[in-house]
C-alpha cells in the first residue's frame, strides 16, 4: 500500500487512536459525513445504512455493533458501508449519554424504581471480584456476566429499542435530505459540466 505506515502502530498507539483519532473529532465527524453521502447507492440505502448502525450503536452488546448493524441494514435493505460507517455515532464522547439514557428507559419500562432487585449500576460492577475472575478462568467470567445480566445488560437492552429507533428514524431523515441534496448537486455539476464541453465542441468544429 502506497500510504501504508513505516513504523507499525503498536498496541498503545491502536489503542489511543481508537480512544481519540488524529483528527479531530469535529474533523473525523464531516470525513465520516462525506463519506456517507458519497456512497453509491438510493438516499434510502445510504439513509437506512446510516440508521442501522446509529441503532445498532445503542445496544449493550459491545463488540457485537458492526453485526448488529449489518444484520439490521440487511433487513432494512440499507447500504451495509453505510451502516458500517454510522457505527461511528457510537464513540467515548457519546457512548456515556447512549449508556445512561438506554439504563433509565429500560429501568423505567420495567418498573424497576420499586423492583427489589434494582440496584445502581456502579454498585453491581463494583462487586465483580477480578482475582475470583483470574482464578476461576471462562467459568468465573461467565458467572460474572449472568451477575449483570439482570441489573445492568437486561435494561440497557431494553431501552435500547424504543430510544435507538427514535434516534434512528431522525438521523434516516437528515441523512435522506441530506443524501438527495448531495445527489442533486452532483446531476447539476455533471450537467453544467456537459453542458460546457458540448459548447466548446461546437466551437471548435464551427468553420472559420
Amino acid at each position: 500500500m502506497i500510504f501504508k505506515r513505516r513504523i507499525p502502530a503498536d498496541w498503545r498507539e491502536t489503542l489511543r487512536i481508537s480512544l481519540w483519532p488524529r483528527r479531530s473529532w469535529s474533523r473525523s465527524a464531516r470525513y465520516v459525513t462525506k463519506r456517507i453521502l458519497r456512497l453509491t447507492g438510493s438516499p434510502h440505502a445510504i439513509s437506512a445504512g446510516v440508521a442501522a448502525g446509529v441503532f445498532a450503536s445503542f445496544t449493550p452488546f459491545m463488540g457485537f455493533h458492526f453485526l448488529t448493524a449489518f444484520l439490521v441494514a440487511y433487513i432494512v435493505a440499507g447500504n451495509l458501508l453505510a451502516a458500517a460507517l454510522g457505527t461511528f455515532f457510537g464513540n467515548p464522547i457519546s457512548f456515556p449519554f447512549i449508556w445512561a439514557s438506554t439504563y433509565t428507559t429500560g429501568n423505567f419500562i420495567l418498573n424497576r424504581t420499586t423492583h427489589p432487585e434494582a440496584k445502581h449500576p456502579g454498585d453491581t460492577l463494583n462487586s465483580l471480584e477480578m482475582g475470583n475472575f483470574w482464578e476461576g478462568g471462562i467459568t468465573a467470567l461467565f458467572d460474572q456476566l449472568v451477575g449483570i445480566w439482570h441489573p445492568i445488560i437486561k435494561p440497557m437492552l431494553v431501552g435500547s429499542i424504543p430510544v435507538g429507533v427514535s434516534v434512528s428514524v431522525v438521523v434516516y431523515l437528515i441523512t435522506r435530505w441530506l443524501a438527495v441534496k448531495f445527489k442533486d448537486r452532483r446531476q447539476k455539476q455533471i450537467r453544467a459540466k456537459a453542458s460546457a464541453l458540448s459548447v466548446n465542441k461546437a466551437n471548435i468544429q464551427e468553420p472559420v
